[in-house]
Parts: C-alpha cells; structure tokens; sequence
C-alpha cells in the first residue's frame, strides 16, 4: 500500500500533497478539543500499535504491497479527525526514518491510508452502529468499517500509480489489482478492528463511546 518514490509522476503527487495538506489542516483545526482530552495516550498508543501492525508487508503482482492499516480502527476510537492526524504521524516515520513510501509519495500515502480509510472507515462504522441496536451494530460497523476503508485506499493507491506514466501498468490493471486483493485481505482487517472494538466494549465501552461525542461536537463547524 506504501507508493514508493518513482511510481508517481510529478503532477499526481504535488496534487495529493495540496489535498492531503488541505484535510488535515481543517483536521487539526477540527480535533482541537478531542486532543486535549484524556484521548491523547490513546492516540499514543494506537498510533505505536498501527505502526508495529503496519511494518508486516506482503508484495501484491500489478501493485505494491498489502497490510493491515488500521485506519478505520485508529478513526472508530479517536474520531476521523484525530485518526487521521495520527495516522499521518505514523506514515510520516515510516517514510523519513523506515523508507517505508517515499518521500515524493507520502502525502499520496497520506491521502489513501490516513484520510480515505479513516473517513471511509469511521461513516460506515457510525452508519451501522446507529442503525443496528446494541453492541452488535458497533461490532459489525466496525468490521464493515475496516473492510470498505482499507478497500477503498487501495483503489485510490491504484488510481494514483495507473495515472502516472512513470510506472509500468495503467489504471486498467491497477486498480482491480490493488482493490480487489486488498478488497480480499480487508476481510482480515475488518475481523481484527471488529475484535479489537468487541473486546473494548467489554472492558472500556466508555472509550468508543467518547470518540463519538467528541466527534459529534466537532461536526457542527469548522
């Protein structure tokens, strides 16, 4: 999932660093509140957990490489807010001090991992948990959540590769390649966020039920 330098060319990744610049800005003007609560060792914590996660990677043909990324989980606790500055945090040690995506493709990076998988994961999360009655909802949002978000990044990943001539497959390859394995894999990711999320509601349900509020509160304005 990780683009690395080379893959990309120039106009594809100084317009995902504007995007990616542009959202979290409003991201860390929007999570202002929620950083300041007892949430930050959390964001500790599950940022030092996604990126332990994150160094697991398996090459995937006409692609780059799938992994858990957490996305979805780090926004289901923290917020989509939150989860996306954290997330950002993570990928930017991965590439400055693990090579981890290169330096020229981290706010691609941080645009499909970061952004899309938090935003995409954390709405179909909150959609079927408010919908589905009890803690059954939460479990199958959040699977569903996981699934859908680490698919969706992926697609994006494709879209940005297979519009660059600097790499060898075109979009037509690309993308069917890295959503549909990872469209595949997601179903890993969505049964741990769903155990993860199971689990807290059995020891912490008032974590997952903060991330909400503080979320909620947030979305009334800029």
């Amino acid at each position: 999932m990780h683009i690395p330098d080379g893959y990309l060319d120039a106009w594809v990744f100084v317009l995902f660093y504007v995007l990616s610049a542009i959202v979290l800005f409003f991201a860390l003007r929007r999570s202002k509140d929620i950083l300041q609560e007892r949430q930050v060792p959390l964001l500790g914590v599950l940022a030092a957990a996604i990126f332990a996660a994150q160094m697991l990677n398996w090459p995937i043909p006409g692609g780059t490489s799938a992994h858990f990324v957490g996305g979805a989980l780090a926004a289901i606790f923290l917020g989509p807010y939150a989860g996306a500055l954290a997330m950002t945090v993570v990928l930017v040690i991965q590439c400055l001090l693990f090579g981890d995506g290169g330096i020229t493709a981290l706010g691609a990076n941080v645009w499909n991992m970061a952004i899309v998988d938090c935003f995409i994961g954390y709405y179909v999360y909150k959609s079927i948990a408010s919908r589905v009655s009890g803690d059954g909802g939460k479990i199958f949002g959040a699977f569903f959540g996981g699934w859908l978000g680490i698919t969706a990044a992926a697609a994006f990943a494709g879209i940005e590769i297979g519009i660059s001539s600097a790499f060898r497959y075109g979009i037509g390859v690309t993308v069917p390649v890295m959503a549909g394995w990872h469209a595949a894999l997601g179903i890993i990711e969505g049964v741990i966020t769903a155990a993860v999320v199971a689990y807290t509601l059995r020891v912490r349900a008032d974590l997952l039920a903060s991330a909400l509020e503080l979320t909620t509160a947030t979305e009334g304005g800029v």
